[in-house]
């Protein structure tokens, strides 16, 4: 077994582990969106992993735990800080919970072991680029950082101005259209697809790193047609009705764009 295999093996192992952990965690709080931050949190300890135990160059190694240890890590503790510490479930959890009934528990386990096999394939990028044994830093490994560089900034960004926006009284139950909130709908959902586009240009240089493309491409699946973009506007839509149609119809749902001219404006 080649030492790539070895080593996605082991983390697909810790994964699950530590998925089962969370789900026992869920069990007492009652609380499922602890697998959103252990699933990134668990992405960032693999990118930190890959770059330990991979044998291909030092610096892309390096590279590989920065970007993606401090990518995951970030991420992880942003959305329990957002979403589950003291907060109640969201509402996609609590649909879950009430359509599999007494099947809840078992239906929660088999899917927190799928977030923990996602992952480790989502892994793909780290693991290609800390085995290749290319001498870096090469253009597309610079490019990678510049990307990733960016990309954090305007997630985090995105995510301080909408946290600042709920933190305003005045704000409840309004649509947030501050700052990049109103140039994209989901500005936190592009800066993260283009986080993952940056992990796979990390990888394009080796001899298989063009496979590392399908996780950017499996991430823009999941935003645009599943987890991502259309739970969060059909829960917006329920709670916000005539005003977030009008915000669908003026500003982008994903790339950043001009917003368009308010009717009567």
């Amino acid at each position: 077994m080649s030492g790539l295999a070895a080593l996605w093996l082991a983390i697909l192992a810790g994964l699950s582990l530590a998925m089962i952990a969370l789900w026992l965690v869920q069990r007492r709080t009652g609380n499922a969106a602890i697998v959103d931050s252990g699933w990134a949190g668990g992405l960032g300890l693999a990118a930190i992993a890959a770059g330990l135990f991979g044998d291909g160059d030092p610096w892309r190694r390096v590279a590989v735990a920065v970007i993606g240890g401090g990518w995951g890590l970030r991420l992880a503790l942003h959305l329990y800080s957002d979403r589950i510490g003291g907060k109640p479930e969201e509402g996609r959890y609590v649909a879950l919970r009430a359509g599999w009934g007494n099947r809840a528990q078992f239906g929660f386990f088999l899917f927190y072991q799928a977030q923990a096999l996602l992952a480790a394939l989502l892994a793909a990028p780290f693991l290609l680029a800390a085995f290749d044994a290319g001498r870096a830093p090469r253009s597309t490994d610079l490019a990678a950082v510049i990307l990733w560089a960016l990309a954090l900034g305007g997630e985090s960004l995105a995510d301080r101005q909408l946290a600042a926006f709920k933190a305003d009284p005045a704000n409840h139950g309004q649509v947030c259209r501050t700052g990049l909130w109103a140039w994209s709908r989901h500005p936190n959902y592009f800066f993260e697809w283009l986080l993952w586009c940056a992990f796979a240009l990390l990888a394009t240089g080796g001899a298989a790193g063009l496979l590392a493309w399908a996780a950017p491409a499996v991430i823009l699946f999941f935003i645009l047609r599943v987890t991502g973009i259309p739970p969060t506007e059909a829960q917006a839509l329920k709670s916000r009705g005539d005003a977030y149609r009008r915000y669908q119809r003026e500003v982008s749902p994903f790339v950043p764009l001009p917003p368009r001219r308010r009717a009567g404006a």
